[in-house]
């Protein structure tokens, strides 16, 4: 929340110095300023925030072009179904050359032509995403290749994606952009691609439920298929007995890009449902460069597999634990029973780097909760 009151600080400093007048407040609904919200972005201008009403608005699709605004439903989340419209043959809503917040708006639906029809198609800038829902997409999120680009997700939903296999829908597709970061969300639900996917220089998952459940059949969980920095951190990753593909973390298949790689791994709870041996971690070892950096510490996995494939790097604190050490998993409750002996398996992640200690974890539904600091921590993803 404190980050979120700092972009609001931001953008409203921005138009001080700008000398742009005071924001407008727009308000889209039977009652508002406007009835339609393609006529609020028509209308908007920068520093404006749009308020939608709740309900359900159908086909009723914008785009949001060089501008600075806060987009956000008021009360109940609004529900957005694409009905088979979409803005430049790519999504419900299409964002690029701004900075921009969107809060509280549900999409659903999204279909075109080609294939890979998104809620939100993001092109460039800056767009963080905070209290949405991303349901029955061939892509929740799909973002361009913009290299100055910055995507930030918080406590949203990613689920259903619909069952077809050309292309492949994916829940969250990030294209080669500088920087993702994913926190306090969850996906589950996927089809025969990815749950998540990114080709970000930079790419941060912290504190989220990746869980594809009994009604999923993804394929990996999460991929990084050009490499680059990566960080995962408090994470439940699980894959559903119906996987696609044994491979939870995939890194580096289509070889790496640019400069700066590394995997790291910290306090994940990785868990593996079916008969099938599950493989963890795999990185394309002859795809990464010589620098390539590996730290796992503080994981626990579940099921079926091995952890590491003969991965060089640093492993410390890694366990592997029988599916019944976790309170239920019919509720996702995956903290460990409290008789656990693994309760006991500490390893000071901070004796490597402060920055592989969580400082919070998943709260169902959405979101997280901050956790206590201790010198000696639990493995997994829950303290």
């Amino acid at each position: 929340m404190n980050r979120l009151v700092a972009v609001y600080a931001w953008i409203m400093i921005s138009l001080v110095f700008s000398g742009k007048a005071l924001a407008a407040v727009i308000r889209v609904g039977p009652e508002g300023d406007v009835r339609s919200i393609a006529e609020a972005s028509q209308r908007a201008q920068s520093g404006d925030v749009i308020e939608i009403s709740s309900g359900d608005w159908h086909g009723d699709v914008a785009l949001w072009d060089k501008k600075d605004l806060i987009i956000r439903g008021v009360g109940a989340r609004p529900v957005l179904h694409a009905d088979g419209k979409d803005m430049e043959g790519k999504a419900i809503w299409v964002f690029r050359r701004g900075t921009y917040i969107v809060e509280n708006i549900e999409f659903r639906g999204a279909r075109v032509t080609d294939g890979n029809g998104a809620g939100i198609r993001f092109e460039s800038g800056k767009l963080r995403v905070s209290n949405c829902s991303f349901v029955d997409n061939e892509n929740g999120i799909l973002t361009g290749n913009s290299k100055e680009a910055e995507l930030e997700i918080e406590n949203s939903l990613f689920a259903d994606a619909p069952r077809k296999e050309s292309p492949l829908p994916h829940l969250l597709y990030i294209g080669r952009i500088a920087s993702v970061k994913v926190s306090g969300s969850r996906f589950q639900s996927g089809y025969a691609g990815h749950l998540i996917k990114s080709r970000a220089r930079i790419t941060d998952i912290s504190y989220n439920l990746i869980v594809d459940g009994p009604s999923g059949s993804a394929s990996y969980e999460v991929e990084f298929p050009n490499g680059g920095n990566v960080k995962l951190i408090g994470n439940v990753i699980g894959q559903s007995s119906n996987t696609r593909n044994p491979i939870l973390v995939a890194y580096g298949a289509e070889g790496a890009d640019g400069e700066g790689h590394s995997l790291t791994l910290s306090h994940n709870t990785f868990l593996s449902e079916g008969l099938r041996p599950a493989w963890f971690i795999r990185v394309w070892k002859n795809r990464v460069p010589r620098e390539f950096k590996m730290l796992a510490v503080n994981n626990l996995y579940s099921g079926l597999g091995i952890f590491n494939y003969g991965i060089s790097g640093i492993f410390d604190g890694n366990w592997l634990v029988p599916h019944s050490s976790f309170l239920s998993w019919d509720t996702l409750d995956f903290r460990l029973v409290e008789d656990s002996v693994y309760r006991q398996a500490m390893f000071a992640a901070s004796d490597i780097d402060d920055a592989l200690v969580p400082k919070r974890e998943f709260k169902l539904p959405l979101g997280t909760e901050r956790i206590g600091q201790y010198g000696r921590m639990k493995p997994g993803a829950f303290q």
